[in-house]
């Protein structure tokens, strides 16, 4: 049989090895959620059911232990695209897609309730919300917050394309989602892949075409952030141009 896995006893032979369905009832993380709710799973046993199945020689279990070895742990997992967690032996396309889903579906879950959704009302707190996804990321990508009145996320951050090291926003691409769900004002944020978050003489021309289009539009462009290395810059904060009229 395949899909085996090291139990902790030793054999006279050395480690003794067994399949997921030679552990006991309990022991299986599918059949643990249904009779005691996700609740009581570890991060590794949650991770094995997303996954579905092991390799040879390792159960689905190890695998992601291993998996989460390899990530740096959950926080580190979250943090990995599906380019990324195919770099871990045994998980190959399928299961880095059912892995980037389930942390999606997790995001997206918290922002149902209007009353969870998170309030993105001053630079730390955007920066907090999308700073991670920026990490290891060799190209320049734009990130489009929708909020509503109160400065609460509407759906979940729209990527817009870019490139190794300019971000082309055409308004019609930036403020398509904001007008599907009807939000107020929007907040860009994109990366400097070098890691300094110092706005370039573009980044200046290009918020300001967008900040021009939003008043057209009655949506108004609240802020841009420029992520670096662990670090931003908050253009409205700094007063540059495209927000001068804000200001004031």
């Amino acid at each position: 049989m395949n899909n085996r896995a090291m139990a902790d006893a030793e054999g006279p032979d050395g480690p003794v090895y067994r399949t997921i369905r030679e552990l006991a009832g309990d022991e299986r993380p599918r059949e643990k959620l249904l009779n005691h709710g996700p609740h009581v799973l570890s991060d590794a046993e949650l991770i094995a059911i997303v996954l579905g199945s092991g390799l040879q020689g390792e159960n689905v279990l190890d695998l992601a232990r291993r998996l989460l070895a390899d990530k740096g742990g959950l926080a580190g997992l979250l943090r990995a695209d599906g380019r990324t967690l195919q770099g871990t032996r045994g998980v190959g396309p399928a299961k880095a897609a059912q892995l980037a889903a389930a942390v999606e579906l997790g995001r997206r879950a918290r922002e149902v309730d209007p009353n969870d959704r998170p309030q993105l009302t001053t630079p730390e707190a955007v920066f907090a919300h999308v700073g991670s996804r920026f990490l290891g990321k060799t190209k320049e990508q734009l990130y489009v917050l929708s909020l509503d009145t109160r400065g609460r996320l509407l759906g979940s951050p729209s990527l817009v394309g870019g490139s190794v090291n300019s971000v082309v926003a055409r308004a019609a691409e930036v403020f398509r989602e904001p007008i599907l769900l009807e939000a107020t004002s929007i907040v860009l944020v994109h990366n400097h892949p070098s890691g300094d978050p110092k706005p370039s003489p573009q980044d200046v021309i290009v918020t300001k075409g967008l900040s021009a289009a939003g008043e057209l539009l009655e949506i108004a462009v609240l802020d841009h952030l420029v992520v670096g290395q662990n670090s931003f810059v908050s253009m409205q904060r700094e007063g540059y141009d495209a927000f001068i009229k804000a200001r004031k």
